[in-house]
């Protein structure tokens, strides 16, 4: 292997790290948030990142960036949340052509009432990856990522 083959191998390890990582947290967080509020990850996400906004709402495409969807998949989902009555979508008053999305009262209500499960069950998960010796060095880098932000 060359030295160029060795810096792939280096990244491709570190993806392969952080895709575990990932996984471990993603599926705690999966199976908390829906016996606690039959919400998924990515509904939780949707929620929190608009209580994140000032003025508690956002553009379809901003939502679509920060749950990592697609315009498509990014729809459907509100369209579910919109159901719950959790979120409801808004004409931009600048633009006619724009929609934001924006929270509901009830949509506050779940997610403050969900937040400390959130946040205990990461908080558990990212206990247990740090016993893993293959996790616990991408754990540990975790806040000096946050500071360098």
């Amino acid at each position: 292997m060359g030295i160029k083959d060795d810096a792939v191998e280096v990244r491709a390890q570190g993806w392969r790290t952080l895709a575990a990582l990932h996984g471990l947290i993603e599926g705690e967080l999966e199976r908390s948030l829906q016996a606690e509020s039959k919400l998924s990850v990515v509904e939780y996400t949707v929620l929190d990142a608009l209580s994140r906004q000032d003025g508690w709402h956002m553009r379809m495409q901003q939502l679509a960036r920060a749950t990592a969807l697609s315009a498509s998949a990014t729809t459907r989902l509100v369209n579910r949340l919109e159901d719950r009555a959790l979120l409801t979508r808004i004409l931009c008053a600048d633009d006619r052509r724009g929609i934001y999305t924006e929270l509901t009262p009830s949509g506050i209500a779940l997610l403050e009432e969900t937040r400390p499960v959130h946040d205990a069950t990461l908080e558990r998960a990212l206990a247990e990856a740090q016993e893993i010796p293959e996790l616990a060095a991408l754990v540990d880098a975790l806040p000096r990522l946050h500071a360098n932000a």
